[in-house]
């Protein structure tokens, strides 16, 4: 991100407090009970249930937002629990103090899993936001805040921005808690940490950075996290709040953040030294650093053989190619290099353009801009009738306007193919770069034909090379050129052959697959093959073992 923009999003510390919110803990429950309702406006899904004990003079009020706490928690293990033991202090000889109260609540009485003490207005009020509930005490200038956080949330389902052909069929949830747990679930090791903070003066979102302990580096991880805590700003509403204000520089029209809502790209690119940034209320989490590359991998070209993922891979390459030069190289040639077209195919293309008006730049933007207006209108318009707008709406103009003469048929073929190709692309942000682009080489080939189209790829690719997403060169590993990082580029390896990961993300950790493994696995298969032949037929303990340790649930010995 620029400098200029970081400092209009930075504030000094000062101005990030509230005074009212300075003002200590008052032992007077009617006291706080009242803070609470004025600073809330006497909203009415704060519920606060007060509750008063004659014999042992205690009075306490649970306090909670209706909607964001789990009711069985806040009901069963929570206030029921607190009465149990309070009716249980009645029945004995001496009277416990505030202190012994908040001791034995917190011991034994609560039955919810978090539990802690608290004196500071702010992280009352961020906890009570987020789910939890809070106990106050009369005469305790501290509270108890138990752990309830509930609600109505979405289920885990399939992901509708990226379609699954192969591959586990779930995605994240608008819960930054659903979608920790999901990446856990991908990688069950005690080195994946994670790191929470709260981006937003007013909206207090949460914020999560995962990262693989050992794997990734250390200055990756500590320049995240330097960025995420330099964004002073009123809300986050959507990890694309995120994704602008850490961004290396925002005067680019390419992608230097990459996002996703599947479970294993995400745990996949932190097996490779990756850090990603999880954003509470959306389901698409960030991943960073970001190369050039990225956008053109998908998870189906690790789950399917490599042949077959290498071939889908540069189809990816040459269809982005297409969608960004096609319509420009059709531009340039029909205007400065008709030699180049067969004298048959040249006397088509002319009986076809001659009564059009328009010379074929002008065609070829007037289609351009159609087919824009009718894609954004398809994906505007409710899905049951978006898709039939989009092709029924593309049909019907582009047959009109070449029976009108506007347009000519080769015109419309072209325009067809370019959008073809433009879906191809498995990240829709790249796609939206190829969009941008077109129209400017369509601009330079109508001045300079092939000649401009060449002098704007060169800047193109110079544009490029200067990129970075956090640090890391963006058009890594063509350059900086690194030939063991290429075996995952244009094609992709077998599997057995991508020893390393790239080295520009893991310096610490750059082995990811080690042939010593293969070596001790077949000598131990060897061995378990030798003791079954030696026993006539009968499996030894440690085949069995063996068998089991390494076959899937399905495949367990059957008694």
């Amino acid at each position: 991100m620029s400098r200029k923009l970081r400092q209009q999003y930075k504030r000094p510390k000062e101005e990030n407090s509230d005074n009212q919110q300075n003002i200590p803990l008052s032992p007077e429950l009617k006291q706080n009970l009242q803070k609470i309702k004025d600073d809330m406006g006497n909203s009415e899904d704060l519920i606060i249930r007060e509750i008063e004990e004659e014999h042992l003079g205690l009075q306490m009020a649970f306090v909670y937002i209706d909607g964001l706490v789990d009711t069985t928690s806040v009901s069963e293990f929570t206030i029921q629990t607190v009465l149990d033991e309070t009716i249980m202090l009645t029945g004995s000889e001496e009277r416990p103090g505030i202190d012994e109260l908040i001791k034995d609540f917190k011991q034994r009485a609560f039955s919810v899993g978090e539990i802690s003490k608290c004196s500071d207005w702010e992280k009352i009020y961020a906890q009570l936001l987020s789910g939890d509930t809070i106990l106050f005490l009369n005469g305790c200038e501290e509270v108890i805040i138990a752990g309830t956080r509930g609600g109505e949330k979405r289920s885990v389902t399939e992901p509708t921005s990226q379609t699954v052909i192969r591959g586990p069929r779930e995605g994240f949830t608008e819960s930054i808690r659903t979608n920790t747990s999901l990446l856990r679930r991908k990688i069950k090791s005690p080195k994946l940490w994670l790191e929470e903070m709260q981006i937003g003066e007013v909206t207090k979102t949460e914020v999560g950075i995962m990262y693989i302990q050992g794997i990734v580096s250390e200055e990756t991880v500590e320049e995240v996290r330097k960025r995420l805590s330099n964004i002073h700003i009123d809300g986050i509403l959507e990890s694309g709040y995120i994704e602008e204000l850490i961004e290396d520089t925002n005067f680019t029209v390419f992608p230097t953040v990459y996002h996703s809502e599947r479970p294993d790209v995400i745990a996949a690119n932190l097996l490779e030294g990756r850090v990603a940034i999880m954003v509470d209320g959306t389901p698409f989490a960030l991943v960073v650093p970001s190369t050039f590359n990225m956008f053109f991998q998908a998870a189906e070209d690790y789950y399917n053989r490599f042949d077959v993922g290498s071939l889908i891979r540069v189809l990816r390459f040459i269809s982005f190619f297409i969608g960004l030069l096609l319509p420009s190289l059709y531009v340039a040639i029909i205007t400065f290099h008709q030699e180049m077209i067969p004298t048959s195919w040249l006397i088509k293309l002319a009986v076809q353009r001659e009564g059009v008006p328009f010379p074929a730049f002008v065609e070829a933007v007037i289609m351009e801009m159609v087919f824009e207006i009718l894609r954004e209108a398809g994906v505007r318009m409710p899905r049951t009738v978006g898709n039939t707008i989009s092709i029924v709406g593309g049909l019907v103009l582009g047959q009109a306007a070449v029976e009108a003469g506007i347009v000519s048929p080769a015109v419309v073929i072209v325009v067809s193919l370019t959008a073809i190709a433009s879906f191809v692309s498995p990240a829709y942000n790249i796609g939206i770069t190829a969009r941008i682009l077109r129209f400017l080489f369509l601009f330079a080939s109508s001045f300079m034909g092939i000649f401009g189209m060449a002098c704007l790829l060169l800047i193109m690719l110079l544009h490029l090379c200067s990129l970075k997403s956090v640090n890391v060169p963006y058009m890594a590993p063509y350059g900086p050129s690194i030939l063991s990082d290429m075996k995952d580029t244009f094609i992709r390896v077998p599997m057995n052959l991508m020893k390393t990961r790239p080295k520009l993300l893991s310096k610490n950790n750059p082995v990811r697959f080690r042939k010593d493994n293969d070596v001790l696995h077949r000598e131990t298969m060897t061995e378990n093959t030798a003791d079954v032949s030696s026993s006539k037929g009968q499996p030894s303990d440690s085949t069995v073992e063996h068998n089991t340790r390494n076959s899937g649930p399905s495949e367990q010995p059957k008694e």
